[in-house]
């Protein structure tokens, strides 16, 4: 599954999938501020899941160069590693690092949860799982963790240690470059593991089985690993400009094959959207790459105006239990239309809590919370699909690692659509 970044069968019940409100807490420098997230909970979903190593993956490309290819779509520029060397490595990653920093809401939640937390940390021994430029661990080592080790593979380890230095934790804080599966550490076991593993769509390029890896060797019995819990949920969207500007599209009444307005609902009549641009360019059929763009999941932010139907949780991970190689799952829902409109896209996005606090902390990517750097992922469907208030989509979700590069997965999609003005039965794959 490449992502862009833009700034059937089961019978499924709603039910259980009433929201919830749960108060998710953060402060900001300047201000308090108390963000409400709708989370949404569903009995007949397993509670554990996930992802893969990012070991060599064989061929002419190596891990890093996948992790480095990856980011290339996202908005960052794609860099070529033989051509630049290690100065050009690093830049990336210090940009990758600063965008990481600047998401107030990823950074200050971690914040709150360590130094609001403290008796977790007192005296303990803590091991950061891809710390970047160090600033979980220098968190731990404020809260008065007995020592921390801040595991990092790529180049930013040089800075971290730096930073660590610049900061008066050098007794405290110990920076291992390389990767968790290779390196030993100095003790044989450790009392917390915390990290940042999240990736967008919450698998893509994440580091979730290097935490398990890391938990299954060196954690103690009864350890903590922050954050312990992760969702990940699907919507429906309404997104009829974008989607016409990325494929080129029109909307037709089939009965005059005329031109519409896109944004309105006749009462009656059979309306198709037509992807005009692609299929004769200068004469030249290119259809293919309107094909190609619809595959590619997009990252960006939604408005949560455009959202049509409920929110349908997939899956939910239990970090401190699951099982490694637990990547690939495939899970059923059920999206109800709340109004008449179209359905453009699905949208997925995630939550993730940690539950070991005082009080339950967390935070959410969803587009109804406050904007984080993984925005949500937005996954087009081939059909505009035309929804009545009540109606339901319903299919399944499939999620596998992919078999070339063990960072990335790949999703199959099946959906069908019984309503009033649209039928319909699809399988996607991206």
């Amino acid at each position: 599954m490449d992502l862009q970044d833009n700034n059937i069968d089961n019978d499924v019940t709603t039910t259980s999938n009433k929201p919830r409100k749960t108060k998710f807490e953060y402060e900001d420098e300047d201000q308090d501020e108390t963000i409400d997230e709708t989370v949404t909970e569903s009995s007949n979903l397993d509670d554990d899941a996930l992802m893969c190593d990012p070991d060599e993956i064989g061929g002419d490309k190596t891990s890093a160069d996948y992790y480095f290819d990856s980011y290339s779509h996202f908005g960052i520029h794609e860099v070529s590693l033989a051509a630049f060397g290690c100065e050009a490595v690093l830049c990336l990653v210090v940009v990758i690092a600063h965008e990481m920093l600047k998401d107030t809401v990823r950074t200050k939640t971690y914040q709150n949860v360590i130094y609001k937390n403290t008796f977790l940390f007192k005296d303990k021994i803590v091991l950061d799982v891809g710390a970047g430029t160090g600033i979980l661990s220098l968190f731990c080592a404020k809260a008065g963790a007995k020592h921390v080790y801040a595991v990092e593979c790529s180049h930013m380890a040089d800075m971290a240690q730096e930073i660590v230095k610049v900061n008066g934790f050098s007794d405290v804080i110990t920076v291992l470059k390389g990767k968790v599966e290779e390196i030993e550490l100095p003790v044989p076991q450790v009392d917390i593991i915390v990290s940042e593993w999240m990736g967008y769509f919450l698998l893509f390029e994440n580091m979730l089985n290097t935490v398990l890896y890391a938990r299954n060797k060196w954690l103690v019995n009864n350890g903590v690993v922050l954050p312990d819990k992760a969702s990940l949920y699907l919507t429906a969207i309404e997104d009829a400009e974008y989607k016409e500007d990325k494929i080129e599209c029109e909307l037709i009444d089939s009965t005059t094959f005329t031109v519409i307005n896109a944004y309105s609902l006749p009462l009656d009549g059979i309306f198709v959207f037509v992807a005009v641009f692609w299929n004769n360019v200068y004469g030249f059929n290119m259809s293919c790459i309107k094909k190609q763009s619809m595959m590619e999941p997009l990252v960006d932010t939604v408005d949560q105006n455009q959202i049509v139907t409920n929110c349908q949780l997939l899956k939910m991970m239990d970090i401190s239990k699951m099982a490694p190689g637990d990547a690939s799952f495939t899970a059923p829902f059920k999206l109800v239309a709340e109004r008449d409109d179209y359905i453009h896209a699905l949208v997925a996005y995630f939550d993730v809590s940690f539950t070991r606090c005082h009080k339950l902390t967390g935070f959410s990517t969803g587009p109804r919370s406050r904007a984080t750097h993984w925005k949500q992922t937005v996954l087009y469907l081939e059909d505009v699909l035309t929804v009545c208030e009540g109606e339901a989509l319903v299919g399944s979700m499939t999620v596998t690692q992919n078999k070339k590069n063990p960072r990335d997965v790949d999703i199959m999609i099946k959906y069908s659509l019984s309503g009033r003005r649209c039928v319909c039965l699809k399988n996607s794959i991206l």
